[in-house]
């Protein structure tokens, strides 16, 4: 899909309308290349998941799932889809690389990529630091608040698009208050790889994402650079932010379990086993719980056995009756 064989731009031309700034060739031709990286990401996550247990592959889905709705994404900016012409509010008719053109595109499918991807990586820190389950539902409420934000202040032509950012940058403050604070403290309660992994990701991912307010602010806010810089920019920051991220998740959870993480998942194919199991058995144990039914034996009626006030005959023990309403 590059070189002189991308046509993305002429076939695509006819869809929607277009702006007067929007990518060449070059900038289609590395959204090709960045959605490349996304889905060879996606396939080793995959691919790497099946080494573990079922119960312990949820990192691995969850990474997985961020490189294949990035790798979607791309591909439609790639071919110049997913965008919408918005008039500029800078023009700047000196500069040589954004020209005086009235319009710029806006890819708003790069936003639905976020809204989908950015949740699902702050899920991965939070659940490697063991956060109750109310403080991640606030972190990713910030997380929707700054991706919409962002959005709408790319779709806006006027001064008001910075109180939009304005809005997106207070939400990010709060996501890295959760995280370098909160989420910091259960990680360092739970010690081991989880508290390494937590605290070599959490900065990492942190770091990166202090940068996409500048790349917005230079692209969709101010008009500065061209659409093929911004792709260049924001396809850097998002490789970084999601396949790289996602290694180092998963080479810091090598040997760690959910059990560990306090993450309750329930492996069907551990409880089959474990259910007949000869020490289980030999124990009374089973793992669905007391008094289940193990080995096939059925267990008769309980019995009641009542003690006698003084000098009346004690009844003997007797089946106890089920009463049903008709």
């Amino acid at each position: 899909m590059s070189g002189p064989g991308n046509q993305a731009l002429n076939v695509n031309s006819v869809v929607g309308q277009h702006g007067n700034l929007e990518i060449t060739n070059r900038g289609s031709d590395w959204y090709y290349t960045v959605c490349s990286v996304m889905g060879l990401a996606t396939l080793i996550f995959m691919g790497l998941s099946f080494r573990r247990a079922q119960g312990d592959r949820i990192f691995y889905y969850i990474t997985a799932g961020i490189t294949a709705v990035a790798c979607i994404a791309y591909f439609s900016m790639g071919s110049n889809l997913g965008q919408v012409p918005i008039l500029a509010e800078f023009i700047r008719p000196g500069s040589r690389l954004v020209r005086p053109a009235g319009s710029r595109e806006i890819f708003y499918a790069r936003y639905i990529d976020w809204a989908i991807t950015t949740p699902l990586l702050l899920l991965d820190l939070l659940l490697t630091a063991g956060v109750p389950t109310p403080t991640i539902l606030a972190t990713l409420l910030a997380d929707e608040i700054m991706i919409v934000t962002g959005l709408i202040g790319a779709l806006t032509r006027t001064t008001y698009k910075w109180g939009f950012w304005t809005f997106g940058m207070i939400a990010l403050f709060f996501i890295a208050y959760e995280l370098l604070f909160d989420a910091r403290r259960h990680a360092q309660r739970l010690g081991g790889d989880a508290n390494k992994t937590f605290m070599m990701c959490g900065v990492f991912l942190l770091f990166i994402w202090f940068l996409y307010p500048i790349a917005w602010g230079l692209s969709e806010g101010g008009n500065v650079i061209h659409p093929d810089g911004e792709a260049v920019f924001y396809g850097i920051l998002d490789i970084l932010a999601k396949p790289i991220f996602g290694l180092l998740l998963i080479w810091g959870h090598r040997r760690t379990t959910s059990s560990q993480l306090g993450l309750r998942i329930r492996d069907r194919s551990q409880l089959t086993s474990d259910k007949y199991d000869p020490e289980n058995i030999h124990r009374g144990v089973h793992p669905e719980g007391p008094g289940a039914n193990v080995g096939g034996s059925a267990a008769g009626p309980p019995t009641i056995t009542t003690t006698a006030a003084p000098g009346v005959a004690a009844p003997g023990p007797h089946p106890a009756t089920t009463h049903s309403n008709v």
